[in-house]
């Protein structure tokens, strides 16, 4: 009886707007749209609504034309157009309308409809904030935080957020809380970040119950618990948070406080991966390489490896090299991988740099160059990888690409041995016959030196 006498009131409301409505009270007629959107009291009616909302704001009303413009934006009703969205929130805007004003800020900063421009961004979003209105005042506070519109200014877009925040604004909870994570205008403090995170997590955020989620994993704020982490991410993963999802299927590959389990973590890297996340599909690519959760199939895995690198990831970009190298479940094609090599290397990947080192050692892909090998060796072996120090040592030993120096050989050679190349151990000694004690003693002096620069 209360649903019927309800839906009754809802009918008669319907009628009373409708009739002020065709009368040309302009209040009438937005509620009357209003009405027809929602389908309260009436059948939804998306054409009707946009009709009678146009004629609501054509009247002057400001509610009317924030509301016109965001259908205009949505294409609800009519067709889209961010001209005519842009243009009604304005009217509604220089009313003084503070939903508007955010509106047509958000405009400006997308570029759509208007030009885009940070500094209009700013200025509407001050006015809309100045009202009170949180979500204006959240993306004042981004805007400050990014130096988007004005220099970047962490004291402002902390005060901003914490308006906002105290308001129940759930984005400016998360940005106040990663502001304390990262000590961005205010003292580093996990245990305030997470207290931050919470309020937004309880509020349903996916971001901030990721955050509350890695919290728990590193022990940040709060004593590490492995189960607690698991099931933050899980809340935040089922809301297609693709980080969260990336990070379950890492918990889940590596047994971290839950049943190491390959295929639940092979499901949750695909779900990530298919929205491109980059991290999620290089380790999608290689549990298809080595088998695991699936059968190992090298072609999924340069599919999945291909993605990541084709968005700049260089360890992605090194193994797709490695597979066209070695012709894993493609045909082998060196020149393609001398391309995906050097890609990687110019990152700073080492071991890109020191295949590439050997690819033009061996003139594979790429014309034989010793100086062009030694080149990629050396920084690659800058960096502490042993396999392109061992290379780099051959080279002086037998004088391929730059002059002949058992100093030098010994040093790169004895440094690639003590980070535990076996090869490089009995090379080391090998080369240590041939020479004076004191030769030897200044190799080692080098290696030492080395040692040295690189720690500090």
């Amino acid at each position: 009886m209360n649903n019927q006498s309800s839906a009754k009131d809802r009918n008669d409301c319907y009628m009373w707007f409708r009739e002020a409505a065709e009368h040309g009270n302009a209040y009438a007629q937005f509620n009357l749209a209003l009405l027809l959107k929602k389908g309260q009291g009436v059948e939804r009616d998306d054409v009707s609504a946009f009709l009678w909302m146009r004629l609501g704001a054509l009247q002057g009303l400001a509610f009317a034309q924030n509301h016109l413009g965001a259908m205009y934006y949505n294409g609800r009703g009519t067709e889209r157009d961010d001209g005519e969205a842009a243009a009604w929130f304005r009217r509604a805007a220089e009313q003084g309308d503070p939903s508007a004003q955010q509106n047509l800020g958000q405009m400006y900063r997308r570029g759509r409809g208007v030009p885009r421009s940070d500094e209009q961004a700013l200025g509407w979003f001050h006015r809309a904030a100045d009202q009170g209105v949180a979500g204006a005042q959240t993306l004042l506070g981004e805007a400050y935080a990014q130096g988007l519109g004005a220099p970047r200014n962490y004291p402002l877009a902390l005060a901003w957020f914490r308006k906002a925040a105290l308001l129940g604004d759930a984005a400016a909870q998360l940005n106040l809380g990663l502001m304390y994570k990262r000590g961005q205008g205010v003292a580093q403090c996990d245990a305030q970040a997470l207290s931050w995170f919470r309020q937004a997590a309880a509020l349903g955020d996916a971001a901030a119950q990721r955050q509350v989620g890695v919290a728990y994993a590193e022990g940040r704020g709060v004593a590490a618990d492995q189960l607690r982490a698991y099931a933050w991410l899980s809340r935040a993963a089922a809301q297609d948070d693709p980080d969260a999802q990336f990070n379950l299927g890492i918990m889940l590959a590596n047994g971290q406080g839950v049943d190491k389990d390959d295929a639940r973590a092979i499901s949750w890297y695909k779900r990530a991966a298919e929205v491109g996340h980059v991290l999620a599909q290089y380790n999608l690519g290689g549990m298809y390489a080595h088998g695991r959760g699936v059968p190992r199939d090298p072609l999924r895995a340069l599919e999945w490896y291909r993605l990541a690198a084709e968005q700049g990831a260089p360890n992605a970009q090194f193994n797709v090299g490695v597979i066209y190298a070695n012709g894993h479940g493609v045909p082998k094609d060196e020149q393609r991988a001398v391309s995906w090599y050097r890609t990687a290397a110019e990152q700073g990947d080492a071991s890109a740099q020191n295949n590439l080192g050997v690819m033009y050692a061996n003139g594979q892909g790429v014309a034989q160059d010793d100086a062009q090998a030694v080149r990629w060796y050396r920084r690659a072996a800058e960096q502490g990888h042993a396999l392109a120090q061992y290379n780099l040592g051959g080279m002086y030993s037998s004088g391929r690409g730059v002059p002949r120096d058992a100093l030098q050989s010994y040093m790169w050679i004895s440094l690639a041995a003590e980070a535990g190349d076996e090869t490089a151990s009995t090379n080391r000694k090998l080369i240590a016959r041939g020479m004076t004690p004191a030769q030897l003693g200044c190799a080692q002096d080098l290696a030492r030196q080395w040692h040295a620069a690189h720690r500090a």
